[in-house]
């Protein structure tokens, strides 16, 4: 819609990698330990780039298109979700419907690659993940639906304005939507006590378990748009769920403070929150979806509004 909206939606393509390397850094500060470097994903990401890929013997023309269409169904979810309530005049739209289904095609390439290779860690973690997707878009899509009803329609740019404003802090609804969408950030991010980041064994992987038989430039494309995940739930959850303003300049400030904020919550949940035994996950996400229906019923029927 406006050239600063667009460059700071295209700047989030370079900027995404930062908000897992922050989170990274403040949970080892807050487990006394230093840790990593906040660039540190920059550094993988040059490392990676820098090797050639590897083909596993086997795999088809599937496992080597998965990649390069990840990360691109990233860069489009990227542009899709607005800035500061507006977002770039590329003519993607803003259409909440269209992230849902961008991510979910992103989700199912990683899936049929993990099916490509016939690895068995792969299939393990490719099938946890879609038992996990299964509750965690329904959830997604509740949570949307809340923030939805509230502007009368589904494009984000509508929701976002609906959500600003000191008014929908009355909102039972809008509280709902929030609530449930704070459990659509961990389960987008792979993080505790869903998922734990930082596991290196094999039996216990659920995100990074379909990318292990991937190297150099394809592990690069992957894990960027992991990180690009990080950046479109955080942006979206602030966009739609935390105060912010309707100027697009105080906005803007306002959306990083947030995000910020987000980064920091995450970190604090990883230190002080176990992960939680994968047969209890659909448990906890069947109760943000209820949450989020409650919110739902209550926006229908105009209570606190």
């Amino acid at each position: 819609m406006t050239a600063p909206a667009t460059v700071v939606e295209i700047l989030g393509v370079v900027l995404a990698p930062l908000l897992p390397g922050c989170i990274q850094t403040l949970k080892a500060r807050l487990q006394g330990r230093r840790g990593p470097s906040p660039l540190q994903p920059y550094r993988t990401l040059a490392r990676l780039w820098s090797k050639s890929a590897v083909d596993p013997e086997g795999t088809t023309v599937v496992y080597r298109i998965v990649p390069p269409l990840v990360a691109a169904c990233l860069i489009i979810a990227l542009l899709i979700v607005p800035i500061a309530g507006r977002g770039a005049g590329l003519g993607l739209g803003h259409d909440a419907l269209v992230l849902l289904g961008v991510l979910a095609l992103a989700r199912f390439a990683i899936a049929a690659a993990a099916w490509d290779t016939g690895s068995g860690f792969a299939l393990m973690g490719a099938a946890r993940d879609l038992m996990i997707a299964v509750f965690g878009e329904a959830l997604l899509v509740l949570a949307l639906l809340v923030a939805a009803l509230a502007a009368g329609g589904t494009d984000l740019r509508a929701m976002s304005a609906a959500g600003a404003g000191e008014h929908v802090w009355s909102s039972p609804a809008h509280w709902c939507g929030a609530i449930a969408f704070a459990l659509v950030i961990l389960v987008e991010t792979g993080r505790q006590p869903i998922d734990n980041p930082d596991t290196h064994l094999e039996l216990t992987m659920i995100h990074e378990g379909p990318l292990l038989e991937y190297a150099g430039r394809d592990l690069a494309f992957l894990q960027w748009a992991a990180a690009a995940r990080h950046w479109v739930v955080l942006v979206l959850g602030a966009e739609l769920f935390l105060p912010h303003g309707r100027g697009f300049a105080a906005g803007l400030v306002v959306l990083a403070a947030e995000v910020a904020a987000l980064c920091a919550a995450l970190a604090v949940v990883e230190t002080n929150q176990a992960k939680m035994r994968l047969l209890r996950v659909p448990a906890l996400l069947g109760v943000g979806c209820a949450i989020a229906l409650a919110g739902a019923g209550l926006s229908i029927g105009g209570v606190g509004i």
